[in-house]
C-alpha cells in the first residue's frame, strides 16, 4: 500500500470539474511529482489532500487511514504537511521562531510531560527546528526577519517550516515560483536529501526541468484529468505530455510520426523551449 493514495478523487464546483477521477500514488522514500499547464488543477489537488477543499467524488487514504471527514490541522498531526503558494510567514518572528510555530504539535499531556520533565518538549522542538534549518542551509539566518531576506531565502524558510514538524509526506505548492536558476537548483539539491530522513515528497511545479531532475515518478495532469505518469523519460517522451505543452497539432504530429523524445531532436528541443519559457516566466 503507497504512503498516499488518491482514487477517484474528483472535485467539482457547481458543475464544473477542477479535478475529475485522479488515481495516484506516492510510495514512502519516493519524490513523486506533478505538473501540467496553468489551470490543470495541481493546486486544488493538493488542496483536496490536505482538506483545504472538500472532495466531491473519490477517496484519499493516508498511511492506510482514510482522510474523509479530518480537518486540515489533524492531517499535519498525522505526518501529512505541506507549502503553500503564498508564502504566509510571520515577519515580525525570526527564521528560527517561524519554524517553532509549526514545530510545537501540543498534545492533551504535554503539560505533564512540562511539569515532570521541565523543558523536554521545546528541547525536542528546537532540536526538530535546528535540523530543518541546517538541511536547508538557513542555520546563519536563524535570528534573521524574513522581511530582511531574499525572496529566495525566504522561499527556503516556506519549505523548512513545512520539515520543522517531521512529517512523513510533504507537499510543496510550486517551491521554485520566482526562484532564478541558480535558487531553483539549490532547492533542487536539498529535495533528494530529504529522502534520507525518513520523509517521502510530493512535488508540484512549473520549473519542468526541476520536476523532470529530481523526481522518481511523475504525474501530467490536463483540465483536471491525469493524462500521462511514468518515470521522468516516460513522461519525456509521451505524446499527450507534447499536446498538453506544444498544443494538440504537435501532439498528433508526433503520434503521426511514430516519433519520441529520446530520438526526434526537434520536438525535444521544442519541449527544452518551453521549459525555458516557462522557467522564465516564474524567475
Amino acid at each position: 500500500m503507497a504512503l498516499l493514495e488518491a482514487r477517484g478523487l474528483s472535485v467539482n464546483y457547481g458543475g464544473l470539474y477542477a479535478n475529475r477521477d485522479v488515481d495516484l500514488d506516492c510510495h514512502t522514500g519516493k519524490l513523486v511529482g506533478l505538473i501540467g499547464p496553468n489551470g490543470a488543477g495541481k493546486t486544488t489537488f493538493i488542496d483536496a489532500i490536505t482538506g483545504f477543499t472538500p472532495v466531491s467524488e473519490g477517496k484519499v487514504t493516508f498511511d492506510g487511514h482514510d482522510l474523509a471527514g479530518i480537518a486540515p490541522d489533524e492531517r499535519a498531526k498525522m505526518g501529512l504537511t505541506r507549502t503553500f503558494q503564498s508564502l504566509e510567514l510571520f515577519e515580525d518572528l525570526s527564521v528560527r521562531d517561524n519554524l517553532m510555530a509549526a514545530a510545537e504539535r501540543p498534545q492533551w499531556h504535554s503539560f505533564i510531560t512540562d511539569i515532570v520533565m521541565p523543558g523536554r518538549n521545546e528541547r525536542q522542538y528546537r532540536e526538530q527546528v535546528d535540523w530543518a534549518m541546517a538541511i536547508m542551509r538557513l542555520s546563519d539566518m536563524a535570528d534573521a526577519l524574513p522581511s530582511d531576506l531574499s525572496h529566495g531565502q525566504r522561499k527556503l524558510i516556506s519549505v523548512a517550516r513545512a520539515l520543522a514538524a517531521k512529517p512523513k509526506l510533504v507537499l510543496l505548492d510550486e517551491p521554485a515560483a520566482g526562484l532564478d536558476t541558480a535558487e531553483s537548483q539549490l532547492l533542487g539539491s536539498h529535495l533528494r536529501e530529504f529522502l534520507d530522513h525518513d520523509m517521502s515528497l510530493f512535488l508540484i511545479d512549473h520549473d519542468m526541468g526541476l520536476v523532470l531532475n529530481v523526481c522518481d515518478y511523475i504525474y501530467v495532469l490536463d483540465f483536471g484529468e491525469i493524462i500521462a505518469h511514468g518515470t521522468p523519460a516516460e513522461v519525456r517522451a509521451d505524446p499527450a505530455v507534447v499536446s498538453a505543452y506544444l498544443g494538440e497539432s504537435a501532439g498528433e504530429a508526433q503520434a503521426a510520426s511514430g516519433a519520441t523524445f529520446g530520438n526526434t531532436s526537434n520536438i525535444d528541443a521544442a519541449l527544452d523551449s518551453v521549459v525555458e519559457d516557462l522557467t522564465e516566466e516564474n524567475a
